[in-house]
């Protein structure tokens, strides 16, 4: 049941318009889609909000069947989001830092990505 929800997922992403804060990359040979959302503000007075984001802040990342909702970090600089396994970064909007860290070992898979055509 849940490969079929996840097939589902998938061509609704494929299908539906992404929204215009959307943006499509490949990923190690497979489509990845990055939304950004802007989400309810939960600290204000969290001062970093570069890149036009604030705390509260989150993207929504479709890859090889699987969506991630990730949260917006405090870390200085450019926006970032992680759940604490998964990592986002497009400080360099054509190549984004992608990461997963491994259960059990700790090791960080980096992904390679590049803007789709």
């Amino acid at each position: 049941m849940t490969a079929l929800l996840n097939l589902g997922l998938a061509l609704l992403l494929v299908l539906l318009p992404l929204p215009a804060d959307a943006a499509r990359y490949v990923c190690e040979g497979d489509p990845l889609t990055a939304e950004l959302h802007q989400g309810a503000v939960d600290a204000i007075e969290i001062p970093n909000t570069a890149g036009g984001t604030v705390p509260g802040a989150f993207v929504v990342i479709a890859w090889r069947g699987v969506s991630l909702q990730l949260p917006r970090t405090n870390n200085a600089g450019a926006p970032s989001y992680t759940d604490g396994h998964w990592w986002w970064q497009a400080a360099d909007s054509d190549h984004p830092d992608f990461a997963e860290r491994k259960r059990g070992g700790g090791e960080i898979a980096r992904y390679r990505c590049e803007p789709a055509t």
